[in-house]
């Protein structure tokens, strides 16, 4: 056994009460309970004690409970020097007693002092300690030889196998409470990832549908400014409040999809293309409900690629094309080509930068890139 094992305190958890169930508790206040009636057996036991008597021995049993009481204190908070202070005082009653003629009492206080000892002090002091309150033990005790050997050894493994129990019910007590710390720690950190998604789902609804506002409330800015006909600013106007009233719906939309409330994919990439004009979708291998955030992955990025051909290429063709593979999903949107627009530097260009930042968070990766015709964008998500 190494010297850290011989000088550590069993620790709070097995010097406390915490875990013991309700029969052990029960247990032990039945020994409580029995060692208080032997005790008071013992010292009134006798015919001719005499009221005096009576009384100091009634004093006697009170003062060793009540050093018996402050001796678990100091054991549990792990206070050395006063807890052996108190097993002196507890051998000394002790020896007290045998010297006045109560010998039960005084048998019962020195085993009493062996096991607890064992079990609440560190070895080092522990031993030395049941090895004084043993031997005064062996030395009073009127039983056979064989039978104090016996009892003497049988303490000593009592007091010990307490130790052990109390350890292994220690040990237990600070695995739950580091579950329960580990639990509560997963639980705080899955709101935080729930909340940064609602932050991510808003933001990216939010920067999508402002986006497209801008680009028409720019156009119309510039058809103000060049004196055009009022039909043509009033239909920017009206494609900008068709914008806003897309943004509210997207928004209630993601907040549906954060409950778990999605429409399928299919259908959404073809509404989407319909109100695109000059834009269609395929859908390719087996379809199949995805997980929301790969779901809503490529809604936002799909949503992206169509507000990028309004802004810098007008008049092109756009085909998306969605890809169910065993193990992954992917987004492909192609366009043809076509004029950059007086609009093209509105925005602030971190749309695609958020959707690549998206895809990387799902375990996925976002290409975007010029092909020979026009541009295109391919989204791959993990599923």
């Amino acid at each position: 056994m190494s010297g850290n094992a011989w000088t550590r305190w069993p620790s709070r958890e097995a010097l406390g009460r915490a875990g013991t169930t309700r029969p052990r508790r029960m247990l032990a206040w039945a020994v409580r309970i029995l060692v208080l009636g032997t005790l008071l057996w013992g010292a009134f036991h006798h015919r001719h004690i005499g009221t005096g008597g009576a009384l100091a021995a009634a004093a006697g049993v009170v003062g060793a409970g009540v050093v018996a009481w402050a001796f678990f204190r100091t054991t549990y908070a792990h206070r050395l020097a006063p807890s052996l202070a108190l097993t002196a005082v507890l051998l000394t009653l002790a020896v007290a007693a045998q010297a006045t003629g109560f010998t039960v009492p005084a048998l019962v206080l020195w085993c009493g002092c062996a096991v607890s000892a064992l079990e609440r002090l560190p070895l080092a002091a522990a031993t030395p300690v049941a090895a004084v309150a043993l031997a005064s033990y062996s030395v009073f005790d009127t039983d056979a030889w064989l039978t104090t050997a016996v009892t003497v050894v049988g303490m000593a493994l009592a007091g010990y196998v307490l130790r052990l129990d109390a350890e292994a019910r220690g040990n237990a007590q600070r695995l739950l409470a580091q579950e329960r710390a580990a639990r509560a720690a997963e639980a705080e950190s899955a709101a935080l990832n729930e909340r940064s998604r609602i932050a991510r789902e808003i933001h990216d609804v939010l920067a999508h549908s402002l986006s497209a506002q801008l680009v028409h409330l720019e156009a119309a800015r510039l058809l103000i400014e060049r004196g055009a006909e009022r039909e043509q600013i009033l239909e920017r106007v009206v494609a900008a409040r068709g914008m806003a009233r897309d943004g509210l719906a997207e928004t209630r939309q993601a907040l549906s999809a954060l409950r778990g409330d999605l429409t399928p994919l299919e259908d959404f990439l073809a509404e989407l293309v319909s109100t695109a004009g000059g834009a269609e979708v395929t859908v390719t291998g087996e379809r199949r409900a995805l997980p929301a955030e790969a779901s809503q992955a490529v809604r936002r990025v799909a949503q992206e690629a169509l507000t990028n051909v309004r802004k810098h290429a007008q008049g092109a063709k756009v085909h998306l094309r969605l890809d169910y593979s065993p193990h992954e999903v992917t987004l492909n949107v192609r366009d043809s080509g076509g004029r950059t627009g007086e609009l093209a530097g509105t925005g602030g260009g971190y749309g695609l930068l958020g959707m690549r930042e998206r895809a990387e968070l799902l375990g996925g990766s976002l290409d975007a890139r010029p092909d020979d015709e026009g541009f295109v964008v391919t989204l791959k998500v993990p599923v």
